[in-house]
């Protein structure tokens, strides 16, 4: 179990530093473009992404969880990509120094809206993984509409070749 999930820990920092080198090189026209998505623009779903790996981070260790990292965030898109970065390693790091016994632990917590819940770790940090890949399928939609011709391949056989 521990395996898999580190595989997928580190295949999730992979996949979002292949977008995230993507993504550098956009104007500031094209990260703030309306279009239709889940959030209307690629910069609020790269802060989505950060910021929900961020909280699942704060809640899997016990850290209050009142607000989304990205809410006051004022710095440049590229310290954002930065940031969504190094809590994709955190997970990483966080399941290497885990063994089965504590991936099977439960952790509860509470979501925004204070409603209480309990998950198992290996739950939650595959719940994470899986949130991130959705949305980073939406995130490849959306630069093509932003005019992007050159994308990485994100999948998980990619990475394993």
């Amino acid at each position: 179990m521990k395996d898999l999930l580190l595989n997928y820990t580190r295949y999730n920092l992979w996949a979002n530093k292949c977008l995230a080198d993507a993504m550098e090189l956009l104007s500031d026209e094209q990260v703030n473009l309306e279009m239709a998505s889940s959030f209307p623009t690629i910069r609020k779903t790269v802060y989505h992404l950060w910021g929900a790996e961020d909280i699942w981070k704060r809640r899997l260790t016990q850290t209050p969880t009142d607000t989304w990292a990205s809410k006051n965030f004022e710095g440049t898109f590229s310290e954002a990509l930065k940031n969504w970065q190094e809590t994709s390693q955190w997970f990483i790091d966080y399941i290497s120094e885990a063994d089965d016994s504590f991936l099977l632990s439960p952790i509860t917590y509470k979501n925004l809206a204070g409603n209480q819940y309990t998950n198992s770790v290996k739950e939650i940090v595959h719940h994470v993984m899986n949130h991130s890949t959705y949305h980073r399928g939406q995130l490849i939609t959306m630069l093509r509409q932003a005019g992007v011709t050159q994308l990485p391949a994100t999948d998980y056989i990619a990475f394993l070749r």
